[in-house]
């Protein structure tokens, strides 16, 4: 405490200990002197029961001051630690994108999961962690695989022993390629499930190459994921999207799962190439639909619900059910 809130806390007890003998004093010989058959014991009782009384009552006024300042002093500090938390963090988020820049690939995984483990503690950067998990993805990348391979590139050399060793550029592709399946992996494990409450995290791969993408069974808000390229299964059987799904222009190089999932705003898959099979079974659409992809395209449909005034643009096959 202060010099000065010790000087004015001496003052009021001095104060309070006058006027309670004042009022003992004064109470006491009042007493007296309305009833003279009163002893001075009784006399006394009374008066000290009034001087206790201001006593009691500057004791409750301290405690209560001594209360609000120890709570404006626990707000102080924690207001200290949040600045100091929040500093922290900012500092652990600077660092670990600081290291997706670096050459070693096990030092960018890392990074990676140190921006999951981020978003786990503080779940106010998880949007921000996500834009920067799909900032990676959206990087120009091509693996040898992607040529000889087309909609399997699951190639590498130990699946291909007969092609001895790999030369250094494949070699440097099969690293960064182990990153970027890091990346799709903390991605699954940021989104929530599909079904529960929470915050909608939007996903941005725009002109992304993706392999074996798996996202079955998450919610998602938003995707934005026009011209990019996938490869092998990519997997969003159940996958419930709250904002709106644009796949327009993306090519699909192996199959697409799409069975039992939910466009509550929308989806297009407007001039989409597929190479491979697409299930689209039992897949509910709100909003509006844009399914004129490129043909040929071998796209199971069946059971396929629109909400009502949905319209179902470029749908080669009969009409589907309808939801109610």
């Amino acid at each position: 405490m202060p010099p000065t809130g010790r000087r004015r806390q001496a003052l009021m007890l001095t104060g309070t200990l006058v006027l309670a003998t004042g009022a003992t004093a004064g109470i006491s010989a009042w007493v007296l002197a309305a009833d003279p058959g009163a002893g001075v014991s009784e006399g006394l009782r009374t008066g000290g029961l009034a001087g206790a009384s201001l006593v009691a009552l500057y004791a409750l006024w301290l405690n209560d001051r001594r209360r609000r300042v120890e709570e404006d002093r626990q707000a102080v500090e924690e207001e200290r630690l949040r600045l100091e938390g929040g500093r922290i963090t900012n500092e652990r988020f600077a660092k670990a994108v600081e290291m997706l820049g670096q050459d070693a690939d096990q030092v960018r995984v890392g990074a990676m999961h140190a921006l999951a483990g981020l978003a786990r503690s503080t779940p106010s950067y998880t949007q921000t962690v996500i834009d920067v998990l799909c900032a990676y993805l959206r990087r120009p990348f091509f693996h040898y695989a992607y040529e000889r391979s087309g909609a399997d590139p699951d190639r590498n050399d130990f699946a291909e022993p007969a092609r001895g060793r790999l030369s250094a550029e494949e070699t440097a592709d099969d690293r960064e390629r182990q990153v970027r399946l890091t990346a799709q992996r903390v991605l699954l494990e940021l989104l929530p499930a599909a079904g529960t409450d929470g915050p909608r995290y939007d996903l941005d791969l725009t002109g992304a190459t993706l392999e074996y993408l798996d996202l079955r069974r998450r919610r998602v808000g938003g995707l934005l994921v026009r011209r990019a390229t996938f490869y092998g299964i990519t997997r969003l059987a159940g996958t419930e999207f709250c904002g709106r799904a644009m796949f327009t222009g993306d090519v699909f190089r192996g199959r697409l799962e799409l069975a039992g999932a939910r466009f509550d705003a929308g989806v297009s898959l407007r001039d989409v190439q597929f190479d491979g099979p697409v299930d689209l079974t039992g897949a509910v659409v709100a909003d509006f639909a844009d399914l004129r992809w490129r043909e040929p395209a071998d796209v199971e449909v069946s059971g396929l619900v629109a909400a009502p005034g949905v319209t179902l643009k470029g749908l080669p096959v009969a009409k589907p059910v309808l939801a109610d």
